[in-house]
């Protein structure tokens, strides 16, 4: 018997012997499970990290009992998150305290300039994260899950506006039906959908949640705007945004809340279910940052249609929430306009050329003559970004989620 070897020669194989190629074959299919199975993980991250937060904030604002200041809360998360963005460091320098100060006074203090740039998107995400609080504290949860994805479309339109980037035609038809469905779920809201505790106000949740998704599309592309080229890590620009956040979390609960906070305490009404809010808020964002590299667009587009399912069902058996048919068609226009607009941009043009193709050379199957060579294949550009979509990026789901 001969084994063939991956330089193409023949070789004597005895019983049991394995060729060359069979190990190459073997490593590439083990490695491809491992890849899938890192996209399943990544997929459930995703999506238990987009519902829960949103329903452990809700859950934890509409329970009986002294409620909370949620600027307190907002606070303790900036603190935990760039504490364990510290760490992190410190362990990426070997535990070393010297070279991690040296590190930190040079890419803060010495380069501060790339520092105060992050002034402006720390304050967005800080006014975001306690207008996340306003919205879910007067909205259903599930009412909140669908109307937030009108982040997309700020996002986009920030895109186009401040960094010149196109859309294609399915990408625009997504965003209006996108615009629809959240208008028919406001619509539902409006005629009274279910019955609602009279402590909550539906018109000051959607006020809250438009300037929310305005404020995280504007920050989301300002952050990408001028940080590109830089060479920071992850881990340094959360820490970073860390401390202005908490920062204007403190000017923004002294202005708010602070003769309340005074006078009741810092940690007034925490209970377990606050403190989970708290982590979900702090480490959430930072757990996706090390799954979302394995996540392509269409998997995050996923996640954000399982989530919206998620939240309705966790919404219908934890708080009541009543499903009516008009809400259904609602959530069902956005779960599609998501889809659709995280597709890959030559997708369509794609299956159409396909079509065209395949229309004009009819049932003959063109053969190539004897002794000619194939015709060169023309480049698909799959490494193009300009061939991507836009989606709100990485850090912008970090600090705003």
């Amino acid at each position: 018997m001969a084994a063939v070897g991956s330089g193409g020669s023949t070789a004597a194989a005895g019983p049991g012997a394995v060729s060359a190629g069979a190990l190459e074959s073997g490593t590439a299919s083990a490695g491809e499970t491992a890849h899938r199975r890192l996209k399943y993980i990544s997929l459930a991250v995703l999506v238990v990290q987009n519902a829960s937060l949103i329903l452990s904030i809700r859950y934890a604002r509409t329970l009986p009992g002294d409620r909370f200041f949620a600027t307190t809360a907002v606070v303790m998360a900036e603190v935990l998150k760039g504490l364990t963005c510290l760490l992190l460091l410190f362990a990426q320098k070997r535990g070393n305290v010297k070279h991690l100060a040296l590190f930190l006074h040079e890419a803060v203090l010495v380069q501060y300039v790339d520092t105060l740039k992050l002034a402006v998107p720390s304050l967005i995400y800080t006014l975001q994260n306690n207008l996340q609080y306003v919205a879910i504290s007067n909205l259903p949860a599930a009412t909140f899950q669908v109307t937030y994805q009108l982040k997309i479309l700020t996002t986009a339109l920030f895109s186009v506006l401040m960094l010149n980037r196109s859309l294609s035609r399915l990408q625009w038809a997504s965003l209006l039906l996108l615009f629809t469905g959240v208008a028919i779920v406001q619509a539902q809201q409006a005629g009274g959908g279910g019955p609602r505790p009279l402590d909550q106000n539906p018109g000051a949740g959607l006020a809250a949640v438009v300037a929310s998704c305005l404020s995280s599309g504007f920050a989301g592309v300002y952050f990408e705007k001028i940080l590109k080229g830089s060479s920071g890590s992850v881990w340094l620009r959360n820490l970073q945004l860390g401390l202005f956040g908490t920062a204007l979390g403190l000017v923004g609960l002294w202005w708010a809340e602070g003769t309340a906070v005074a006078r009741r305490g810092f940690f007034f009404g925490y209970t377990p279910a606050v403190w989970g809010v708290v982590l979900n808020q702090a480490f959430g964002g930072l757990l996706v940052a090390v799954v979302v590299k394995y996540a392509d667009n269409i998997l995050k587009g996923f996640a954000t249609s399982l989530s919206i399912v998620l939240s309705t069902v966790a919404s219908i058996r934890l708080f009541g929430f009543h499903v009516d048919p008009l809400f259904a068609l609602g959530a069902g226009l956005v779960i599609g306009a998501v889809y659709l607009y995280s597709l890959p941009r030559g997708a369509a043009k794609a299956i159409a050329s396909a079509s065209a193709s395949a229309s004009a050379s009819g049932p003959c199957t063109h053969q190539q003559p004897p002794g000619q060579p194939p015709p060169p294949k023309l480049s698909s550009h799959r490494g193009d970004p300009s061939t991507e979509p836009f989606l709100p990026k990485l850090l912008t789901k970090v600090k705003g989620s």
